[in-house]
């Protein structure tokens, strides 16, 4: 064709690698259209489409679609340095905010660890970064009744156990903070948002986070002993410290076994929830 030859799909991500490499497209950013991606490299668009899916498959990609251009992704943690939830987490909602469609299904003792590092995508929203057209956040904790297997007051008090009391507050207080800020996107951003609560009938051993069904991030409670103040008590007690809890990423996209687990958590989260079925009101 008169000297002229059409750039391959892995020429085209190669030069858009490149960029990313080099810092002239950072994370969360927007990537041109398709269309004008093909003007620019004299190519069809099924070209370009085949380059995209290959840098998202290699991670440097979210919010693949035909609905709107893609983002840069936030750079993943190294896969053998599972890092504390209060550290990990915030990148990986942020990554995770910035779909079109926002989907979090989370397990947790508390809401605490969560309202804190939903901030960061909370930012990036109201800075005009990211703009999620719909949220859905499903949260399962321990119902108010149940017997816990953590906290526990190291010494029974009979009926009265402060330390049950005590979590109640925080479970409540913290799930209202969480969901309060969330639907304030209704009125601010005009942004589909539903957040749920529903409770479970055991204490959960593990804290699990799965962000568009694409991640799932896992973190094991560690029980020790601790005091606490809490009114004009000093409550000694069994508990854990879930924000310093260590998560383990599995991505869909890194392999055979982390899709499996991917998939299996959110299969099982799904039936947890269906089985619930009753929303819970944190009072």
């Amino acid at each position: 064709m008169n000297g002229f030859r059409r750039l391959s799909p892995q020429e085209i991500a190669d030069r858009l690698r490149e960029r990313i490499r080099a810092g002239e497209l950072k994370p969360g950013d927007r990537l041109p259209t398709q269309a004008e991606l093909a003007e620019e490299f004299g190519v069809e668009r099924g070209a370009v489409r085949q380059a995209l899916r290959a840098l998202q498959e290699g991670g440097l990609l979210t919010n693949v679609s035909k609905g709107s251009p893609p983002r840069i992704a936030a750079p993943a943690p190294a896969r053998d340095e599972p890092q504390p939830t209060m550290v990990g987490l915030a990148p990986r909602l942020a990554e995770a905010f910035s779909a079109r469609r926002v989907r979090v299904d989370v397990v947790c003792h508390t809401a605490e660890t969560l309202m804190v590092a939903i901030g960061e995508p909370l930012r990036l929203i109201h800075e005009g970064r990211i703009q999620p057209e719909s949220i859905d956040v499903r949260i399962l904790v321990p119902a108010r009744d149940i017997e816990l297997a953590f906290p526990v007051p190291v010494e029974a008090h009979g009926d009265d156990n402060p330390v049950h009391q005590r979590w109640l507050a925080m479970r409540n207080a913290q799930g209202q903070v969480l969901q309060h800020n969330l639907l304030a996107l209704r009125s601010t951003h005009g942004i589909d948002v539903h957040v749920t609560f529903r409770a479970l009938p055991f204490t959960p051993p593990v804290k699990l986070y799965l962000l568009n069904g694409e991640e799932a991030l896992i973190g094991y409670y560690m029980l020790t002993r601790r005091a606490e103040e809490w009114g004009s008590q000093t409550l000694d007690m069994y508990d854990v410290l879930g924000s310093q809890s260590l998560l383990f990423s599995f991505v869909r996209q890194a392999g055979l076994r982390d899709a499996a687990f991917v998939q299996e958590s959110q299969k099982w989260f799904d039936a947890l929830w269906e089985t619930i079925t009753t929303d819970l009101t944190l009072s």
